[in-house]
This record gives structure tokens, sequence and C-alpha cells, in this order.
């Protein structure tokens, strides 16, 4: 028997995966750090329980991964992933010293923030699909699914520390020394990134020069319906679903009247479930489709329970289960999106997933924080929760209508039923369900 971990870490066997883990870990307890800290500093401290302030500022920040998709899909599928995360980590991490200079010396403005925002979202933009492929080139093919789900449960582990501490320091020293101490942690990936060195290099297949950019991403992807199905329930959940810091800093801030470490708590509450999600999700060989639609449908219903709350700890009380649904989603459909995909076109259309996924914050966020803003709190979360149920349930019937699949039952104990791809190229490595 092959030694090494256990089989929910064994993607930790492979060095360079368990030098980029350890980078990444420190720094996404920053990051979530500085989300807090950025939220906070709008809603409560240049604005009066501003959601549309808000919802601007998350728009901003999301919005360049919508714009520049095409451009980042072509690096991530052309140039060394290892430099360009260098460069893109370095970039982020001078961003937040600047914009922590900024608040501390006392001159930071709401425009500041829009503005850092925006920046922050070029280099974003870049960094994510690079980010998301380059775990590929760590480990292989069948420690993909393993390895998504670590990088989640390594992303929620620090979910669990950063809005704690983020809530803390901010009641004690205020939002600055956040974004500084996020523009330090960004040190620890950039070392490990440095130390990678490959002991058998993963084949990576490339695309020709003029190879059609996004435009053949976007031909390969009309042929491919179970993808299509995907992608609509990650937009979808994504753009107006996925808004737990803005919808969050409205119910704690607003709606219940609390306080940043009331916040902050709320966060790591969230990423219990999320941990507990990402977790199980690594334990999996293979996502399937029927998980993607299930968990979708299973936010939808939490999350609207959520904004039925009447009470701080009732609403407490939804959040780790609805973010164990939520992870769920995220990392069953990278995983099946990234193994369903031509190796040779995965960057580009990962980069569609993370547009659709991230980038349809830029409408997302401001709807949500305008909504938040004037019909309550409670509404900035049933504006993603409807919507999210809808898509579940839209997206299974797609699949079974246009999608070429056959229905099979299994008897182990009791029926089971299963969809299977019918014989073709691209649908066999597709998730099904």
């Amino acid at each position: 028997m092959k030694r090494g971990p256990g089989r929910t870490f064994r993607s930790l066997q492979h060095r360079d995966y368990r030098l980029w883990a350890a980078g990444a870990i420190v720094s996404n307890t920053g990051t979530w750090m500085q989300r807090i800290a950025q939220d906070w500093l709008v809603i409560k401290v240049l604005t009066e329980g501003s959601g549309t302030a808000g919802g601007i500022t998350t728009g901003l920040q999301f919005g360049p991964i919508l714009l520049l998709a095409p451009l980042a899909g072509r690096i991530a599928d052309r140039f060394p992933r290892r430099r360009t995360l260098m460069a893109t980590q370095s970039a982020m991490a001078v961003l937040a010293a600047a914009l922590g200079l900024l608040v501390v010396s006392g001159h930071a403005q709401l425009w500041h923030v829009y503005v850092f925002a925006a920046l922050l979202g070029v280099a974003s933009a870049i960094d994510g699909p690079v980010r998301q492929t380059f775990v590929a080139d760590l480990v292989p093919p069948q420690d993909l699914p393993n390895a998504v789900g670590l990088n989640s449960a390594s992303f929620n582990s620090a979910r669990l520390i950063g809005p704690a501490l983020a809530g803390l320091l901010i009641a004690w020293v205020g939002t600055g020394p956040v974004f500084l101490i996020n523009a330090a942690t960004f040190a620890a990936p950039l070392l490990m990134l440095h130390l990678l060195r490959p002991a058998v290099p993963v084949a990576r297949p490339r695309p020709a020069k003029g190879g059609g950019g996004m435009l053949a991403a976007l031909r390969y992807l009309r042929g491919r319906h179970d993808l299509i199905a995907l992608l609509a329930v990650v937009g979808v959940v994504g753009t107006f679903g996925l808004n737990f810091q803005l919808t969050s800093a409205l119910m704690i801030g607003v709606h219940f009247g609390r306080d940043s470490a009331a916040y902050g708590l709320a966060g790591t509450v969230l990423a219990v479930g999320s941990l507990a999600g990402a977790l199980v999700a690594a334990r999996r060989a293979r996502p399937r489709f029927r998980l993607v639609v299930g968990a979708a449908f299973a936010f939808g219903v939490l999350a609207t329970l959520a904004a039925l709350m009447p009470s701080y700890g009732w609403y407490l009380l939804v959040l780790a289960p609805m973010g164990l649904a939520s992870l769920t989603l995220m990392t069953a459909a990278n995983a099946s999106v990234q193994l369903g995909t031509d190796p040779a076109m995965r960057g580009r259309v990962m980069a569609v997933y993370m547009g659709l996924f991230q980038g349809g914050t830029v409408v997302g966020g401001p709807v949500v924080g305008w909504v938040g803003t004037v019909a309550g709190a409670p509404w900035s979360i049933l504006v993603g929760s409807l919507p999210s149920m809808a898509i579940a349930v839209l997206a299974g019937v797609y699949l079974l209508r246009h999608a070429r699949v056959r229905v099979s039952y299994r008897l182990r104990g009791t029926p089971h039923l299963q969809l299977v791809p019918v014989a073709g190229r691209d649908e066999r490595d597709a998730a099904a369900a």
C-alpha cells in the first residue's frame, strides 16, 4: 500500500503542494482580515451604515475579474504560472500596504477605498485563473479534486481565524493596522513560490499561437451542456447569493445593531461550516453534477432562513450549515469544471468560471447593497437566496433535456438513480449525476 497522508489529505504527499498550501493559509488569513476591515471601514467608519457604498466597493473589487477574463485566461494558458503568481501576489501586497498607510495616517476617504478596491480587483483578475489552474501543475490528475478541496479547506481555515482577529484588532486599534498585517502575510506565498522545484514536472499542453483566445473557449463551451449548466449555477449564486461580507455587515451592524467583534464572530461561525464542507469534498474521488445542484438548492433554503431569523443568536445558528452548503457548491463546481475541461483549454474556461463566479459581483454587489439599504438588511440576503433555489431547479431540468445523458439504475442494497453521459470525447470526462 502506498504510504502517505490519509484519503482526506492525500495531496499533501506532494512536496510542492505542501509548500503552496503552507504559504496559502497564511496569506488567506490576511486576506480575510482585510475583507472584514474593508467592509467595516466603508459601512461603519466612512459612511453611516450605507449598504450602497459597500455594494459599490464590492462591485469595483470584483468588476475587473469580469472585464479582464479574456486576458487572464490567455495568461493562465500561455505564461509560466509560478512567475505570474509572484507578480500578482507582490502587487496585492503593495496595494494592501498603501491603503493601510492611508488609513493609519487619517487621510483615507471613501473614494480612496473605491480606487484601491478597483486596483486590487485588477490584480485579482489576473491572479484568480492562474491560481486555480496552478494546482493542476502541483499534483497528478487523480489528486486534483482532493487538492481543490484542500485549497478550500485552507481558505476556510483562514476564515475561522481571520474574521475573529480582524474584529478584535478593529476594536483595539482600528482598521488601518489590519491592512498592513495583510500586506505582510503575502511574504509567505512569495517565499513558497520561490522554493517550488517540481521533482517531476507535470505535463502541460499549451495552446497554439493565435488559437482563438476566449472565442475558442466560448466555442468549446457551446457544445458542452454539462459545463453550461454548471456555469449557470455558479454565475447566479456567485452574483447574488455569495455576498457574505456585505450582507453580514448589514445584518449585524445595521439590522441587529451589533459591533465589529460580533461581525467577526459571524464570519468565524460561517467558516466552521465551510471548513467542514471543504474536508468532506476533499474525500470525494470525483464530484458529481447532482452535488452542485443539491448544494445550490440547499444554500438557497438556508440563506432564506438566515434572512428570516429574529435575533443575532438565531442568525448565527443558521450560518454554519449555510457555509457548509456554499462551500460544497464552490468546491464541487470548481473541480468538476477543471476535470471536465481539456487541459489546453483549462485556463480560459476557468477564466470564464471566475468571471461569472466573482465578476458577477460587479452587478450583484451594488444591487444587493441597494436592496439592503432601501428594503432592509434581510432583503439583501433574500435577493440572492431565492434565485439560487430557482437556478438549481432550472439547471437540473436543462441537463436532463439537453445534455446527452441516459438514466440507469443500479441496485446495491437499495435502488440508486444515476445520470450517465452517453459516449462522447468531452462528455466522458464531465461530471454527471
